[in-house]
């Protein structure tokens, strides 16, 4: 039966989060391997290679100039050894954003490709943005990466709970926060944290994803934080925001300070975030 609003606990967050693409619980395992320097890279193609679908985008990225191949990979092993323990966390991510090229977020009003961009503009500008204040990068483009993750579950919540016409609408709700607060008891950063912290990714992460609204006093004191909130700010001034969030993007100096940036880190920031969401953009396209 549909409702007009339902208090989702945690057991349905995690339940509903079980039916997102596959590529995404693969991501997560990938994520915590990759914690491991022992790691081997002939373990981490084994996890790669259980999703054929995803296994297929990874070879067929992999021959792309974005990660230096002039061709000739043919397997998830070949992709995995090429680009070593350094850049298979970003070649897996981009494989992932790939899949949302195709899928939209009806309850929101965010097409696929606006969903797809976001995603690989907010992991590169993290990304870059991390290297410039001394964070660790891969955390960073991680966070990047699946910060959309509680809009995803909830836009299928609503799909399972909602009645007919209980979508967010702009002209209703100054947010999505507010829509989702009212709909579900829960906002997607929170349902993001919750869901990461049940996948056993690092509690900074999740941290950082709840936090980076910048809603509270205290979020000033999570750098993580502070750095995804700049980096979709960053997103949001070449138009790749989504735009029940515009209200959260205002760079301040206080935000750049938590982040542990200056305004000088800006500039070389956007130019390789821009190339390096171009060089994805390519590589998915082809």
């Amino acid at each position: 039966m549909f409702a007009d609003r339902i208090d989702l606990s945690p057991k349905t967050i995690v339940q509903i989060a079980r039916l997102l693409p596959a590529d995404l619980g693969v991501l997560a395992r990938l994520g915590t391997m990759l914690q491991d320097v022992n790691s081997e890279l002939s373990a981490i193609a084994t996890l790669l290679r259980g999703d054929v679908a995803l296994a297929a985008r990874i070879v067929r990225i992999s021959n792309s100039a974005t990660f230096g191949s002039s061709g000739g990979i043919a397997s998830v092993e070949d992709a995995v050894n090429r680009v070593g323990f350094t850049e298979i966390l970003r070649l897996v991510g981009t494989a992932t954003a790939a899949r949302f090229a195709h899928l939209g977020l009806e309850n929101y009003g965010i097409t696929a490709r606006r969903l797809r961009d976001n995603i690989l503009y907010g992991a590169f500008a993290s990304e870059a943005l991390a290297r410039a204040s001394g964070a660790d990068a891969r955390v960073a483009y991680t966070a990047g990466l699946l910060r959309p993750i509680g809009l995803m579950i909830l836009n299928q919540a609503a799909r399972d709970y909602l009645a007919p016409g209980r979508h967010f609408i702009p002209a209703e709700w100054p947010s999505y926060s507010a829509w989702e607060l009212h709909s579900f008891g829960v906002d997607h950063c929170e349902v993001a944290a919750l869901v990461l912290d049940e996948w056993r990714f690092p509690e900074e992460l999740g941290q950082a994803i709840r936090s980076h609204s910048m809603a509270r006093p205290e979020d000033l004191t999570r750098p993580l934080a502070a750095l995804l909130n700049v980096a979709n700010g960053l997103a949001h001034r070449v138009s790749r925001s989504f735009p029940g969030e515009v209200h959260w993007w205002e760079i301040t100096k206080d935000r750049l300070l938590a982040a542990g940036l200056t305004e000088q880190d800006f500039e070389p920031a956007i130019v390789g975030t821009e190339a390096a969401f171009e060089a994805a953009i390519a590589a998915t396209s082809g």
